[in-house]
């Protein structure tokens, strides 16, 4: 199975090489990405509020991002996830709303990105028979 050369806001063949240089591999982790992050809007936004958990939260998405190569959101979560550890550890008083703005907005442009991704190679797949 072959990956997209190109996929908006991912780097595929940095997270293709990091799983052993095997496609099926990132095919299977953007599958989860897809299945397991569909609802993580609305989970993030009823832990606003509650930094420990909006922590979480945000780390689980970073985390996830990154293993499979979406580095904008990644990085943007990075940063949300940064701000909210200064906040727990008391050197800063607030997240800024500009900062949980930009992760809402990455997040939903990459999720849409990879479950359109993940729909495309679906569809093949769904012909075949057993």
């Amino acid at each position: 199975m072959s990956v997209p050369h190109t996929l908006e806001g991912f780097e595929v063949s940095a997270a293709v090489e990091r799983m052993l240089d095997q496609p099926t591999l990132w095919w299977q982790a953007v599958g989860l990405f897809v299945e397991h992050f569909s609802a993580w809007e609305l989970t993030w936004q009823g832990c606003i509020g509650d930094l420990a958990r909006e922590k979480k939260a945000v780390h689980a998405l970073r985390s996830a991002a990154a293993n499979i190569g979406a580095v904008a959101l990644s990085s943007v979560a990075a940063d949300l996830e940064s701000q909210l550890l200064r906040c727990l550890e008391g050197s800063s008083a607030c997240v800024p709303d500009q900062l949980r703005i930009h992760l809402r907005e990455s997040y939903r442009r990459t999720f849409q990105v990879a479950a359109e991704a993940w729909r495309s190679v679906q569809r093949p797949l769904e012909g075949r028979a057993c």
